[in-house]
């Protein structure tokens, strides 16, 4: 037997690190997929990686009206020591940050701070009967103009919006694919009418007889023409060598016939050929 000493796997060994207590314990984070169950002893962490913002203002008007309103000052008389102190103490923060933001607010700083130098002088002589003009007159204007338009914008910002609060309907309705043909015109009828008679002058006999024509006898003599034929020329409907009074009693039919809505007429478009066909009873 060997008397060299084994090495006992990592799991045995007493020397190795011991395992994290893992057990009711929440990780912190994951490191590439791996629980983190204590914070890193050489995490650096920038000073200016985490910041707070308890307070967004909109501009320096919206900063002296936050101060004011705050404290309950009575904005017409504005004690301009303790504002100004405040209103500075914020421009100091945002300098640090963001200089270009900053110069708007400077500008203001530079008016507050003049509104109190005027206001520590003795006031200017007036005419009589006139009190003197208070230095801080145009600033209490200004804060009452802007938190009116303030309250005016929070009451229309509090009215429904489109596409914030609610948004349009749309129903899409899929609409038949079989095409209108235009309806034809009387005057359109009368004029392939008189291309008819031109023609049926052209083979007229003049032979002499009596007949006795039935409008209802050719409505039927139509509708056989018709039968199982989509569309039928207007003109095919007639025969000029049958003579004049039957292709009169043929288009009575006709018209007849485009009365009761057993057939249509149509026209692709103007002066176009005139089709007819049988009438597409719904189900």
């Amino acid at each position: 037997m060997s008397t060299e000493p084994t090495e006992l796997p990592p799991a045995l060994d007493s020397t190795a690190a011991p395992m994290p207590q893992v057990v009711d314990q929440v990780a912190l984070a994951r490191l590439y997929g791996e629980p983190l169950f204590s914070m890193p002893t050489d995490l650096y962490i920038p000073p200016d990686a985490l910041e707070v913002f308890l307070e967004a203002f909109e501009g320096p008007l919206d900063l002296l009206l936050y101060l004011i309103r705050k404290q309950n000052f009575n904005i017409l008389d504005i004690p301009m020591a303790g504002v100004t102190r405040q209103y500075l103490s914020y421009v100091d923060e945002i300098r640090e940050r963001n200089l270009e933001l900053a110069a708007e607010y400077l500008l203001m700083a530079a008016m507050l701070i003049e509104i109190k130098s005027r206001m520590l002088l003795p006031p200017k002589k007036a005419a009589e009967g006139q009190e003197a003009e208070d230095p801080r007159a145009e600033l209490v204007r200004r804060l009452l103009e802007y938190e009116q338009m303030k309250l005016a914008s929070m009451q229309l910002n509090a009215l429904p919006h489109y596409g914030r609060d609610f948004l349009k309907a749309q129903v899409y309705i899929e609409q038949s694919l079989q095409p209108r043909f235009p309806d034809v015109s009387m005057q359109e009828l009368q004029s392939a009418w008189r291309d008819i008679l031109k023609r049926a002058n052209l083979v007229q006999h003049h032979k002499i007889s009596r007949e006795e024509l039935s409008v209802r006898e050719h409505m039927s003599i139509v509708l056989k023409h018709l039968q199982g034929r989509k569309f039928v020329e207007f003109e095919n409907l007639f025969d000029p060598t049958q003579g004049t009074p039957v292709l009169v009693v043929t288009f009575i039919a006709l018209l007849e016939l485009a009365k009761e809505t057993l057939i249509e007429i149509t026209q692709a478009e103007a002066f176009a050929p005139i089709y007819v066909r049988l009438a597409f009873t719904p189900v």
